[in-house]
């Protein structure tokens, strides 16, 4: 019962905004900000219409946002994963990490924006090349955060560690992983918020379907409703899809708040 009103005390700007924002809309007749009430019609009849053995999902909802979330996912995982192995292997050889930064920074500095005509190019417009934009733009925060991980190991564990006669392999998975959990994690949230406004800019401009597509298809056909609703959906789904991660990393780090705890 506490965690319901909890719940409902952060979300009660959520509807005087929403009223608000329904009779200053009205008052002014702009089209350009349609009220909330005609935006919800839009993205009824845009996403939800269809039949009920389809759970009422439109074909425009079935092939438009399932899309965009595989090559959000895939582009994510294929980031955190190679961005963790590379990081921890140049945090735990402080020379390669000397040579490897500059190269990093200089990288990681580039708009990825600014690289998809050479990304269009090279991949040609589908999947590929919007994965692969994703990819280059939210490695980064996961790479570094791994690397800072693996170098600030507290030296007595990796004494301790040694002493004990662990295999390299042994001690990358039960010392330098687990340390520098908290740091890929954080990188891992960065990079998440990232993936999502990479996978719009990459469907806005090498797409034939997906929500990116949807917005422009609707800013294209003057349907104001329409882009609002595409960006609400957006919005939502942005906000689901860090919840879920949260959650996520409580469970995976509650050891480590445990263990702080502790000492």
């Amino acid at each position: 019962m506490n965690r319901v009103l909890r719940a409902a005390g952060r979300l009660w700007a959520v509807p005087v905004v929403l009223v608000v924002w329904e009779l200053v809309t009205r008052a002014a007749e702009n089209l350009s900000f349609p009220p909330p009430t005609t935006i919800a019609a839009s993205m009824y009849e845009m996403w939800l219409t269809g039949p009920a053995e389809r759970l009422w999902l439109t074909d425009a909802a079935l092939e438009n946002i399932p899309a965009s979330i595989g090559r959000l996912l895939a582009g994510w995982v294929l980031a955190g994963v190679i961005g963790t192995a590379v990081g921890l292997v140049l945090g735990r050889r402080p020379l390669y990490f000397r040579f490897v930064d500059p190269l990093v920074q200089f990288a990681r500095a580039i708009p990825p924006p600014m690289l998809l005509p050479f990304f269009m190019a090279l991949f040609a417009i589908g999947p590929q090349m919007q994965i692969n934009v994703i990819v280059f733009g939210i490695i980064w925060p996961v790479l570094i955060n791994a690397a800072e991980g693996a170098r600030h190991i507290d030296r007595q564990y990796v004494d301790t560690a040694r002493v004990f006669g662990l295999s390299l392999k042994q001690r990358l998975f039960l010392l330098v992983l687990p340390a520098a959990m908290p740091k890929i994690f954080a990188g891992l949230r960065v990079s998440l918020s990232l993936a999502l406004i990479l996978m719009v800019i990459s469907e806005l401009v090498g797409s034939t379907d997906g929500i990116g597509f949807q917005l422009l298809d609707a800013q294209r056909s003057y349907d104001l409703p329409g882009v609002w609703g595409t960006i609400v959906v957006l919005g939502v789904l942005g906000y689901v899809l860090n919840s879920a991660f949260l959650a996520a990393e409580r469970r995976v780090l509650s050891w480590h708040r445990t263990a702080k705890q502790t000492t």
